[in-house]
């Protein structure tokens, strides 16, 4: 204690400051270490995410495994939702069945058939970007602490450079051309420091005509032989050969990362 004379004739006590040591300890008594806090902090470390991540992904499988959406392609469309409530109500479905691992193509071809060409293009488009924007997020937020330590392998680690410097045109690369499944894409992304807009622009532009190829060959599939079904099936195969073609030609490269 140090005493101090006052303008009154009195003394004043003054405090030392703790040395760095005490106030550490100071802190950590602090700080909360019941069970609750325990628990908290082992429910928001990273792999107790991504575990939920997991659960998530294979509820969501299951639950597309019981009730086959699919079957709404053969049993047709509810007959109460008609125009743009069906449009709006198909492309929620689409997204939420893409995160459930869906194949996208079977969902265009759905939505060509049951909207039309153009009507089922828009629908298509809104399902995808709402489907990759739910998977990026569950990824970003579940995933991401857990899995980026885990990028040491040469191909990973190319993979995640190519990604976090040039997401919009890696992204669009792999919205265009076939190869790459929809949901991989999505989580590689979101393991990746690639940000939203690019990501989603990325995936809204890149998917354009695939999806309006296969939004038209659902709307003609009643007429297989006619130009408009056959243009489309072109349009499907030919971005599969030539992503095909640069994923050979640029295997030498990935090998050398």
């Amino acid at each position: 204690m140090l005493d101090a004379t006052t303008h009154s004739g009195g003394t004043a006590t003054v405090t030392p400051p703790l040395p760095a040591t005490e106030l550490v300890s100071a802190e950590f008594a602090a700080a909360p270490t019941g069970l609750a806090a325990r628990c908290t902090r082992a429910l928001l470390s990273p792999w107790s995410r991504l575990s939920l991540l997991v659960a998530l992904l294979v509820s969501a499988a299951t639950t597309v495994l019981l009730f086959e959406p699919q079957k709404l392609l053969a049993d047709g469309w509810p007959p109460q939702l008609n125009g743009a409530a069906a449009a709006v109500v198909f492309a929620v479905a689409y997204g939420l069945c893409t995160v459930a691992f869906v194949p996208r193509p079977l969902l265009n071809l759905g939505a060509g058939a049951l909207f039309g060409s153009q009507l089922g293009l828009g629908t298509a488009l809104a399902g995808t970007v709402l489907g990759a924007g739910i998977a990026f997020g569950l990824g970003r937020m579940l995933g991401q602490d857990a899995l980026r330590p885990l990028l040491r392998g040469r191909w990973l680690q190319a993979a995640d450079g190519q990604l976090s410097r040039h997401g919009f045109r890696s992204m669009m690369a792999a919205r265009l051309f076939p190869g790459v499944p929809f949901w991989a894409a999505n989580y590689c992304a979101s393991v990746s420091r690639m940000g939203w807009f690019a990501f989603l622009l990325a995936t809204g532009l890149g998917s354009i005509p695939n999806t309006a190829a296969y939004a038209v060959a659902g709307a003609r599939a009643s007429a297989p032989t006619s130009p408009a079904f056959l243009i489309a099936m072109a349009f499907i195969a030919l971005p599969a050969l030539a992503g095909a073609i640069v994923a050979w030609r640029k295997r030498h490269h990935f090998r050398t990362q």
